[in-house]
């Protein structure tokens, strides 16, 4: 049997094929352009394997209720080409086989517990933080959807007192992903995040909101486990001020797991969407 799995992302769409052990056996990139021509991409990966399954996990935001009549869609996305596109139903006319349908971020957080930094844990919560900031939660082994799915990466957070940044976010500003994403490092600064020196002052300020929204994920749901990714997080003294500050601003209300095993980087580097995507996938066959 051969699994298929899609990371479908705004930038490209990564496209992977598994066999009954679970090695991949092929792989390959798409840039992300017209939904056709895309399409048409990823259908010449695919043509050539006969597949059992396929998981697809997309940019959103999606319709992601069956049943729903925007199940399968890609909804109000600033990519306009595809805004309302019907990407799980074309993927589904191709090939008639059973179907996973989540978000690029959710399919990572269950790429991350099953095989990589929460592996063995019964929950966790997965957060991208690059161009945007985006998150995923699996609880119970379950990933976890409402009406729709959680969009972390808009959490409204407090100010720092230093900080006069008007925010990014084109919706809400200052939330979360207009105070913290990639892009706030450069118009703060001038300098391109991965060009900033380690001793740059704008790095505590962006431990301060990154750990201030996992306080608040932490309150809410009390994952086993939070897993953090993403370009933002290629900068390798980041993690460990973000563990300080979460312990200074959560002032030891609740007791944690040992902060250098609660909050962690990803175990699958760049790979944890498709790895989740080709999992789900399998999981579809009943």
């Amino acid at each position: 049997m051969l699994y298929g799995g899609i990371e479908a992302g705004g930038t490209k769409f990564i496209c992977a094929v598994a066999n009954e052990n679970f090695k991949i056996i092929a792989k390959g990139s798409i840039a992300t352009g017209e939904p056709q021509e895309t399409l048409a991409a990823v259908y010449r990966f695919f043509d050539q394997y006969t597949l059992s399954s396929l998981g697809v996990a997309s940019f959103g935001p999606i319709g992601i209720q069956p049943g729903t009549e925007d199940y399968g869609y890609i909804l109000q996305t600033p990519k306009k080409a595809w805004q309302n596109f019907n990407l799980l139903g074309a993927i589904q006319t191709r090939y008639a086989v059973p179907t996973a349908w989540t978000t690029d971020v959710n399919a990572a957080a269950y790429g991350e517990l099953k095989l990589g930094a929460a592996k063995g844990a019964d929950s966790c919560l997965y957060l991208t933080i690059g161009t945007g900031i985006g998150g995923g939660l699996v609880l119970n082994g379950k990933i976890y959807s409402g009406f729709t799915h959680p969009e972390m990466g808009h959490l409204f957070l407090k100010r720092h007192p230093q900080d006069d940044y008007q925010g990014s976010c084109p919706y809400h500003h200052d939330c979360f992903e207009g105070l913290a994403a990639g892009p706030s490092l450069e118009a703060r600064t001038g300098i391109k995040g991965q060009d900033l020196p380690e001793d740059h002052p704008v790095w505590e300020l962006q431990a301060f909101y990154i750990a201030q929204a996992l306080i608040s994920y932490t309150l809410m749901v009390a994952p086993t486990k939070i897993i953090l990714g993403g370009g933002v997080m290629n900068q390798e003294h980041l993690l460990k001020k973000i563990q300080c500050s979460f312990k200074v601003q959560l002032q030891d209300y609740v007791v944690t797991p040992p902060l250098a095993e609660y909050i962690v980087k990803w175990g699958l580097p760049n790979e944890s969407g498709i790895y989740g995507s080709l999992l789900l996938g399998k999981e579809a066959i009943v």
